[in-house]
């Protein structure tokens, strides 16, 4: 058995295994397959500074990228197992018992485990031994044997695309996203779709609404598979520091009756000049009503909150209790919640990062104190209270623009605080003033534009934000570790 021969029958192997594994978890009916659960785990003990590196550089796109990265490792090392296998059988079964237990590790460490899990990669395990008898039978190489190898091949080839697709097709999990799909429409839910408000929006072609439609609004979470939670299911166990424990249901949100708040939500993942920033109009339950009702503790500063797929966050008490639209959301622009930002309820509170805050898939809160507990970003270095910095983006121009007069135009922020003006200069020269749109409270982004009178050549442009009290926004560039970036956004233009 050639060394290439080698490598390949254990890569084809490990193919076959995933296939297998997904295939079960389909017919076990998992809300998680063992590949998934690798690839959570992968996320879980992935450093801080590492995990904002990936972001930094492929944002949104880095579950697919885990997942991508999980299932070449798998690969690779079935190849190895493969090399190993005619030479050194030991090491080459001791691999396979190595990933076995690697992912059944992984499965059972969710939230959500079941022996079955554990069975899958078992029998996985299992497959990748079977394929490698299968493949390398220990002839010698030749002619008839190289011919014998690639049919061999081809059968398993062939078997584990089948085995795959059926997976896939016969998936439990897909049926469930249809399931969930279907209860989210059917909802009719005591919302009405409210209107934006006059003057916010300057409409000016090209530039980012200031309202953000649900399929553009950025996406931040650590999940590679999207809790799917029927809100007939749901509930929200409230206890720690309190008076008196309580359960509610996605009806008692109901009964309570939904307010609708217009919030700005931002990731502190986002760059200076960054995308990861969306505004919408949230409806759900004040969350200082809740905390009111079960009575909080003297002593507590914390709102420790989970999300049904284990993610936490640790939310400053007093930002949920001072009377700010700190809301538990069932709606964003007027509909239910898409499943990718929480359906059914999630958490939105303005003033603050996400990831002190917006926990999506809500359904555990502890009343408690910082001290006592760490959260999942906390534990990576960021920091524990994650307040909103004073911010401003450039939107227009893009790139390059004929000389004469250009319009630049841009947004900013500061939840809770709002923004008193935007300043902008070309080239390091003086600061000019900006028009700012209306905005309905302190707690959206605001439109801001300025006329340019542009000369040909290669332009810089700045612009900065000042609060509504008066503190502007800070040059000193910095990192979005640890509570988010700051610095002047700038951007090149060539006028033509």
């Amino acid at each position: 058995m050639t060394r290439r021969r080698g490598f390949a029958s254990g890569v084809l192997a490990a193919a076959a295994a995933v296939a297998v594994s997904e295939a079960l978890a389909a017919l076990f009916n998992l809300r998680e397959s063992p590949v998934l659960a690798l690839g959570q785990t992968v996320i879980r003990l992935t450093p801080g500074g590492i995990a904002e590196a990936i972001i930094g550089v492929v944002g949104t796109k880095d579950k697919p990228l885990a997942v991508a990265s999980v299932l070449a490792a798998i690969l690779l090392l079935g190849g190895l197992a493969g090399l190993w296998w005619s030479t050194r059988r030991t090491w080459s079964i001791g691999l396979v018992i190595a990933l076995v237990v690697a992912a059944a590790a992984a499965v059972i460490g969710r939230p959500y485990a079941y022996g079955a899990g554990v069975i899958a990669c078992i029998l996985a395990g299992l497959v990748v031994v079977a394929v490698l008898i299968a493949l390398q039978p220990g002839e010698a190489v030749t002619e008839s044997g190289r011919r014998e190898f690639l049919r061999t091949a081809a059968v398993i080839a062939v078997a584990t695309v089948i085995v795959g697709g059926a997976g896939e097709l016969l998936g439990s999990r897909r049926r469930r996203r249809q399931e969930i799909e279907r209860v989210r429409e059917s909802l009719r839910l005591p919302t009405r779709g409210v209107a934006v408000p006059s003057g916010v929006d300057f409409g000016v072609k090209d530039q980012p609404r200031w309202l953000t439609p649900n399929d553009e609004f950025y996406v931040i979470d650590t999940v590679l598979s999207k809790p799917l939670i029927d809100p007939n299911e749901w509930e929200l166990r409230i206890h720690g520091m309190v008076d008196r424990e309580m359960t509610l249901t996605y009806q008692d949100l109901l009964d309570r009756g939904l307010k609708d708040a217009w919030i700005t939500l931002c990731c502190v993942s986002n760059p200076v000049g960054g995308d990861l920033i969306g505004n919408a109009t949230w409806s759900g339950v004040p969350i200082k009503d809740l905390l009111e009702e079960v009575g909080v503790q003297a002593g507590a500063d914390a709102l420790l909150s989970t999300s049904a797929d284990g993610w936490n966050c640790g939310t400053p008490l007093e930002a949920l209790m001072d009377g700010r639209d700190a809301l538990l959301a069932l709606t964003m622009n007027g509909e239910p919640l898409p499943v990718a930002h929480g359906f059914p309820v999630r958490q939105v509170v303005p003033g603050l990062y996400g990831y002190v805050s917006a926990t999506k898939w809500v359904t555990d809160w502890e009343v408690t104190r910082f001290q006592d507990f760490s959260a999942y970003w906390t534990q990576r270095g960021w920091g524990p209270l994650g307040p909103i910095k004073t911010q401003a983006r450039i939107d227009l121009p893009r790139g390059s623009a004929e000389a004469g007069k250009v319009m630049v135009a841009g947004v900013a922020w500061q939840q809770q605080v709002g923004i008193s003006s935007v300043e902008v200069r070309v080239d390091g020269g003086p600061w000019q003033k900006a028009t700012l749109a209306k905005v309905p409270n302190l707690d959206t982004w605001v439109q801001w534009t300025w006329q340019w009178d542009a000369e040909p050549g290669e332009h810089t442009i700045e612009a900065r934000a000042t609060n509504s009290e008066g503190e502007p926004q800070t040059s000193k560039i910095a990192d979005v570790l640890p509570d988010g970036a700051t610095g002047y956004p700038g951007i090149r233009v060539s006028i033509t």
